[in-house]
């Protein structure tokens, strides 16, 4: 009988408890709240020519079907994947979320999604040829159809830019399914990748320093949110003060960072005040004329400049303000940009919270810009390398040559 009644009790108690994470109308209050917010704050909300009439009706049919709170987490993040901008995320996930990135990048050539770049400088274990290679299935899944089963439903998939980026949301999978690639190699033959497998290099420092033949190198290992990072910068530079030039390796930036970091970085390599990015928002309060609001970020010299050639190297898994700190190395007019295409992390972040759940989301509030005036997710690298070969590092070994003729 005690059992019976323990069962009762625990019954009773966990229907209070997902009663109160499944409240209907607060949910489809925060639903309504995130909608608003994007249609008149996203930076970016024009652009993407997204139905919103669509999101409101489907996403608003989607709230009574919601009975756990993990559904309720993908119902906010499905709706921002509609805008297939991977700087708009939530604060949280689940089991069910999708990963925010994979170790390989896929490009659409030819109406064929074809692996074009490579995580190579963290990858440990890769030893497949697979760039150039055609992703035709994800999970036994052909991948026409994987992207069709893609949990969107207002955005047009036929749209290149949209179509890449879900490819690419499938490539990173969800936590819990497997991502076993199928793939064509540019010789004909079919072979397998399974992504889980591949392992990633763990860095224990916010930087790490080498000497190639004169030439400094400093790789930033995904730290630009780190506070520390400036005065482990600030050390790794006067450690190579003396190098006859420099590389700043920025390719394992993933995860962006704040421009304090960016400011102090760059701040070693001037000797006045210089534009470094352009800012670009919209104010319009209410019912009032939207005014244009623009202005241009500057980094201040601080520390012993260096002086000597430097030039930066990019890719894939260069993020937000990774990308900052590139294309204001150019701004400065202080750095060559070597690489490939980089994470293209649109905009000026800032956090949302929602009335009634204990985590928020983040949106782009401001355009960013190159002091030229590319948007920064636009931006090409100004010597480009495409990558061609898992076995060695050719955007490294291209970055030395152009350091070598700066200084010759």
């Amino acid at each position: 009988m005690r059992q019976l009644l323990f069962i009762f009790i625990l019954f009773i108690t966990t229907t209070k408890v997902n009663a109160q994470e499944i409240d209907h109308a607060k949910l489809k209050e925060d639903l309504d709240g995130m909608i608003s917010v994007l249609s008149q704050y996203y930076a970016y909300f024009q652009e993407k020519e997204v139905a919103i009439d669509c999101i409101k009706e489907y996403y608003g049919k989607q709230v009574e079907k919601v009975k756990t709170r993990e559904e309720s987490v993908l119902l906010f993040e499905y709706l921002l994947d509609e805008f297939y901008d991977s700087h708009l995320i939530l604060n949280t996930n689940t089991n069910s979320s999708y990963r925010l990135y994979a170790p390989i990048y896929a490009s659409i050539k030819n109406n064929k999604a074809v692996i074009t770049s490579v995580w190579m400088t963290q990858l440990e274990n890769l030893d497949q040829p697979i760039i150039g290679a055609t992703i035709t299935k994800i999970n036994g899944i052909a991948l026409a159809k994987a992207i069709n089963e893609f949990p969107t439903h207002c955005s047009d998939k036929e749209q290149k830019a949209n179509r890449e980026w879900i490819i690419n949301k499938i490539l990173a999978g969800r936590y819990n399914e497997p991502r076993v690639v199928t793939l064509q190699l540019s010789n004909g033959k079919t072979t397998q990748l399974d992504l889980d497998q591949l392992k990633l290099k763990q860095e224990s420092k916010l930087v790490t320093t080498n000497l190639i033949d004169g030439i400094g190198v400093i790789r930033i290992n995904n730290s630009l949110g780190n506070d520390e990072l400036v005065k482990a910068f600030d050390q790794a530079l006067n450690s190579l003060s003396n190098s006859k030039g420099l590389v700043i390796d920025l390719r394992n930036t993933v995860d962006g960072g704040d421009s304090y970091e960016a400011r102090g970085i760059l701040g070693r390599f001037i000797s006045k005040p210089m534009p470094y990015q352009r800012h670009l928002t919209v104010e319009k309060p209410a019912d009032n004329p939207a005014v244009e609001r623009n202005w241009m970020e500057f980094a201040s010299p601080r520390g012993e400049q260096y002086k000597q050639p430097v030039v930066v190297l990019v890719g894939r898994w260069t993020g937000s303000m990774g990308e900052g700190l590139a294309i204001g190395f150019e701004g400065i007019e202080r750095g060559v940009v070597v690489g490939t295409e980089m994470e293209r992390l649109a905009g000026e972040m800032t956090g949302v919270p929602f009335s009634n759940r204990n985590f928020g989301y983040r949106i782009s509030i401001a355009k960013l810009f190159h002091v030229n005036g590319t948007p920064r997710e636009q931006y090409r690298p100004t010597r480009f390398v495409n990558q061609t070969s898992i076995n060695k590092d050719e955007i490294l070994e291209k970055g030395i040559n152009i350091v070598e003729g700066l200084i010759k």
